[in-house]
């Protein structure tokens, strides 16, 4: 493959993703994409290059220090890649906090100011500033920028965005962010070309995986949102809690004699569709057993997000579109089913036969608001908003 390339990182608190992207004509245009998954070891690079998909073995054992693994990792791309073309490496950071507002170009201090924001975020910022600084060691020189999952939410109104505690922690930072912004900007952004009727429109976007939140959109902004301070809230997801009366958590501690971290490891690790079925974190599993208690962890998984919806049209007065994202949001039909059947009061409807085969538009055609499945791409979020700074830096000699 000749011409520049750009590289993105979408790093979670387990997995790396990496998007490999054409500069063409200032845009970006995706021609392959590769996933680490560090939970699994020995560590296997999963590469799709257009029809052609590749596991490669590694050797590197990962850790708190991502170098090997990510010099094994270039050293694999460049079979397939011209990694001395690679002009410049984007990165999802998930937290921005009150610093950044908006994509940036990474230096030394905004990598330091990134790093001071992991206590907001103490899975997914530590595994992202470990990225930066590996590319930074490997490659240096080499342009960095970071696209930020809080910066979507920024122009919350402070109604939304307070807790009901002492001003002064909101002056802290103890406040609503909302995450999976990245996400949610590509899908807002995705409806209104598709649907150019439904451009503005009050929408509320289900980003469904194994990390789930909602979003309140109109005239294309985030105006609400379940997951708040911490990527706990909101809806249970595969291994997190989701909402909790904070009292329960007093409880544990008081009569359990469970300490912080062992608090902390139940609702991020144990709970979820995990601790609710006792089986398995994976919606899939659930969907195909039989067990009463797999049944009661789904029904408890589409009944939060059904409210959650019903509460999100309420903070944008009502609701014209529905759109479902992600692994779940986008391949399970059943969840779908289940959520919009609890929905009918909003005049949702759904069309079985299109539901059941995953097409763009899922709603029946009396349904008043309409349904879609679209599928999510963060990578492409990352590496636009990257050529968008880098194109302040028309005197950049990696650029020239």
């Amino acid at each position: 493959m000749t011409g520049k390339l750009l590289l993105t990182f979408n790093a979670g608190s387990s997995t790396v993703k990496i998007g490999l992207f054409l500069r063409e004509d200032g845009k970006a245009r995706r021609i392959g994409k590769g996933m680490i998954d560090f939970r699994h070891k020995p560590l296997t690079f999963h590469l799709v290059e257009g029809p052609e998909t590749f596991d490669v073995p590694l050797e590197a054992e990962g850790g708190d220090v991502l170098h090997e693994v990510l010099d094994e990792t270039f050293g694999w791309l460049a079979n397939h890649f011209d990694m001395d073309a690679v002009t410049a490496v984007g990165h999802r950071v998930v937290h921005g906090g009150d610093t950044f507002h908006g994509p940036v170009l990474l230096d030394d201090a905004t990598i330091e100011a990134i790093d001071a924001l992991s206590p907001l975020a103490p899975l997914h910022q530590p595994q992202n500033v470990r990225l930066i600084r590996a590319v930074a060691d490997l490659r240096p020189g080499l342009p960095q920028t970071a696209s930020f999952d809080t910066a979507f939410h920024a122009g919350q109104e402070p109604v939304v965005r307070r807790f009901a505690i002492p001003r002064r922690f909101y002056d802290d930072g103890i406040k609503r962010y909302g995450f999976h912004g990245l996400s949610y900007a590509f899908i807002s952004a995705e409806l209104a070309r598709r649907r150019p009727d439904l451009a503005g429109a009050r929408t509320v976007i289900a980003h469904l995986g194994s990390g789930a939140s909602l979003c309140a959109v109109s005239g294309g902004k985030s105006r609400d949102s379940s997951m708040s301070f911490s990527t706990i809230d909101g809806i249970p997801m595969a291994t997190r809690s989701g909402a909790i009366d904070p009292g329960v958590l007093f409880h544990l501690m008081r009569t359990k004699g469970m300490n912080r971290e062992e608090v902390e490891d139940l609702l991020y690790h144990k709970s979820g569709l995990l601790g609710l079925s006792g089986i398995s974190a994976d919606s899939r599993v659930l969907l195909e057993s039989d067990r009463p208690e797999a049944r009661e962890a789904l029904d408890v998984f589409t009944f939060r997000i059904a409210g959650e919806v019903a509460r999100l049209s309420a903070s944008i007065g009502g609701l014209d579109a529905l759109v479902f994202t992600a692994g779940i949001g986008e391949h399970q039909p059943a969840i779908r089913h289940a959520v919009c059947d609890r929905l009918a009061f909003l005049g949702i409807a759904l069309d079985d036969g299109a539901n059941a085969i995953n097409t763009e538009m899922v709603s029946a055609p009396e349904s008043r608001t309409k349904v879609f499945v679209i599928a999510t791409d963060e990578e492409q979020v990352i590496a636009d908003e990257a050529l968008a700074v880098l194109a302040g830096r028309q005197t950049s000699p990696e650029l020239s």
